[in-house]
């Protein structure tokens, strides 16, 4: 997405965290601010985890949704006055993020979060390998599918077919979310779209995580750690990626963000105590290799 300079610009208490965080974040290497992003995203997840005993998957996803919405929204102020082909990419990106966040944490509620990110990342690969002749192409959606029969196998440690099936349709919605996110990117100079988007995706899965968590999304506690979740799944990683981008290729940035699953499984391990199967763990690889593969030879006019 490219940000051109334009009249409005971010104003309030949140201005700091529009334009600072360039300044905070320069003296880091961009390698390293794709990684802490990635972590960011990974510890978020895990904590929004701990909270569905107490406000379910949908109230967390709610949660997330509404308070990242509210940042973005208090930092761009955007005009609610656009055209109808703008209207219509913003509520398509919008529900497509809901459902997206929605598919994923409910499936986190069923398998571990490694299984989850692994399964999920089919979707952006798929697009990437999609329309495709080369036999090197091939390669990486053989890997990647022996990777999912891996994850799908039975025995010790079985998986939910369901929890596997849900984070299959996060995949897909991911995939849609790239291609509405480029249109965004086209129809709105600035993060006046995103936030427009990220208040419709807020306003879509409210209702259905009050119902789901009742009184228990009003606890302070709840609150507290869904702000949190909501910085460190959105905000912080959201910032960081965007100042790595003006400094690296896209495909480095691909491979590097190829590391996803291998960091999901790592924080689930450390941080929920989800201890994965030998086999798990090479279906992982399977599908780190696939993804860094996929990107990293990627032809010259996609990079």
């Amino acid at each position: 997405m490219v940000f051109a300079q334009v009249e409005r610009t971010p104003r309030g208490p949140l201005v700091w965290l529009a334009t600072a965080t360039p300044r905070l974040t320069g003296a880091i290497p961009p390698t390293a601010q794709v990684l802490l992003g990635i972590v960011s995203v990974q510890i978020g997840a895990a904590l929004a985890k701990h909270l569905f005993a107490s406000a379910g998957a949908t109230g967390v996803v709610a949660l997330r949704l509404v308070f990242a919405a509210a940042v973005l929204l208090l930092i761009w102020r955007p005009s609610l006055r656009v055209d109808r082909r703008t209207l219509a990419v913003v509520v398509g990106y919008g529900v497509v993020l809901a459902a997206m966040n929605t598919l994923f944490y409910l499936a986190l509620d069923r398998i571990p979060l490694g299984v989850a990110v692994t399964v999920e990342f089919l979707g952006p690969l798929t697009l990437a390998l999609a329309g495709s002749r080369r036999w090197l192409d091939a390669l990486w959606a053989l890997l990647a599918g022996a990777g999912v029969v891996l994850l799908a196998r039975g025995g010790e440690g079985d998986v939910s077919v369901v929890g596997l099936l849900l984070a299959l349709g996060a995949g897909l919605c991911w995939a849609g979310y790239i291609l509405l996110g480029a249109a965004l990117g086209r129809a709105s100079a600035d993060g006046t779209g995103l936030a427009l988007a990220m208040g419709v995706a807020g306003l879509v899965v409210l209702p259905i995580g009050a119902l789901d968590a009742g009184a228990g999304l009003l606890s302070p506690t709840v609150l507290l750690v869904g702000l949190g979740v909501a910085l460190m799944s959105s905000v912080i990683p959201y910032s960081l990626e965007l100042e790595a981008l003006r400094k690296i290729p896209p495909r480095v940035f691909g491979v590097l963000m190829s590391l996803e699953p291998a960091v999901a499984a790592i924080a689930g391990l450390v941080v929920l105590r989800e201890a994965l199967a030998p086999y798990q763990w090479v279906a992982i690889c399977c599908v780190v290799a696939a993804s860094a593969g996929a990107t990293r030879y990627a032809r010259s006019s996609d990079a």
